[in-house]
């Protein structure tokens, strides 16, 4: 992206002569873009989301794969509807399988369980989202990480963990993920692929939230979520992108003002290179008092030597010990 001499970019010069109306636009384009549709219905007593892939939808997948492998953004969308059904009720099954069910309803679509409560998003736009929300969803994304995945021979990652894909429950106080339509690139390490969830939620948190709070809660996501590793690696990751990539960017912001967002994430990337040490550090210690340590006022001995406990039982035995002149048995007669 050109950067002028002040250090503002060609994004940020263009946005205030960009009018709403054209953003609503866009917006509403890239909506109409969407691979695939979800409903609402009750099944044999159950509420059930039903979600198909439309009718273009391995075409479109693929033209939207281009564009972001020609961005270089690390994710991909399933292109064949039986990769992605696969993927998406395997998903569902090992995140939401203890209460919830997920299963293949016909060629091109899924069909779960509705998951009790709303999504973040809707308590952020709303102004009703708290500290304790944004504490389970931290917990829950780490959990999530800690699940072994085949498809990356290794930890599992979402690809798509923004705040609408975060179920709240108020009565439980549990968060839970969903829709898995997009994967992340196999070629990402782990951390990486953790390190872009993270971003990739808090981007909504950066572009919604107000100048007061969005600090706080995003602080009080990162430390529920409390991988010193993960958050280390964050902090390479908290920067705009360059070039055509804006465009996605531009989705995942919700179209809000770069120069806003680029400001809140130079202060987050000061904050979480201090909270990934200081986590770091914590947990180096903790371990550290967990090891056995060695006395340090231990006697040294030279081989040969007995223990003070050992010497005193010696003494004691030989008190009461009879007589070297008495028997210890009487003879016996025949």
């Amino acid at each position: 992206m050109p950067i002028r001499e002040d250090g503002t970019s060609l994004a940020e010069r263009l946005t205030p002569l960009v009018p709403q109306t054209l953003t609503n636009v866009t917006a509403t384009f890239v909506d109409s873009l969407k691979i695939s549709s979800t409903s609402e219905k009750v099944r044999r007593g159950r509420r059930v989301m039903i979600k198909r892939r439309n009718i273009y939808s391995e075409q479109l997948a693929d033209l939207a794969n281009l564009y972001f492998r020609m961005s270089g953004i690390p994710i991909r969308f399933w292109g064949k509807a039986e990769d992605w059904r696969h993927w998406e009720v395997k998903s569902f099954r090992m995140l939401n399988g203890d209460r919830f069910r997920a299963f293949a309803s016909g060629a091109k679509t899924v069909c779960t369980d509705k998951l009790p409560g709303k999504n973040l998003w809707e308590h952020l736009t709303e102004g009703t989202l708290t500290r304790r929300m944004l504490e389970a969803a931290g917990r829950e994304l780490r959990r999530a990480h800690q699940l072994w995945s085949d498809e990356f021979h290794g930890p599992w990652s979402h690809g798509d963990s923004t705040a609408t894909n975060v179920v709240y429950n108020q009565k439980t106080g549990r968060a839970r993920l969903i829709d898995f339509e997009l994967v992340h690139d196999k070629s990402l390490s782990a951390k990486s692929r953790h390190a872009d969830d993270l971003l990739v939620f808090l981007l909504d948190i950066l572009a919604i939230a107000s100048s007061r709070q969005w600090l706080p809660f995003t602080l009080c996501f990162l430390n529920a979520y409390g991988d010193p590793i993960v958050l280390s690696e964050l902090t390479n990751h908290l920067a705009l992108p360059n070039g055509i990539a804006w465009i996605w960017w531009g989705v995942r912001t919700s179209f809000a003002n770069p120069g806003k967002v680029k400001q809140r994430l130079e202060r987050l990337r000061d904050v979480t290179a201090n909270l990934g040490y200081y986590r770091a550090f914590a947990a180096k210690r903790a371990r550290t008092r967990q090891r056995r340590r060695a006395s340090i006022n231990c006697q040294v001995m030279s081989p040969g030597t007995p223990s003070p406990i050992s010497l005193a039982r010696a003494t004691r035995e030989r008190a009461k010990a009879p007589s070297p002149g008495i028997p210890s048995k009487f003879p016996t007669t025949r």
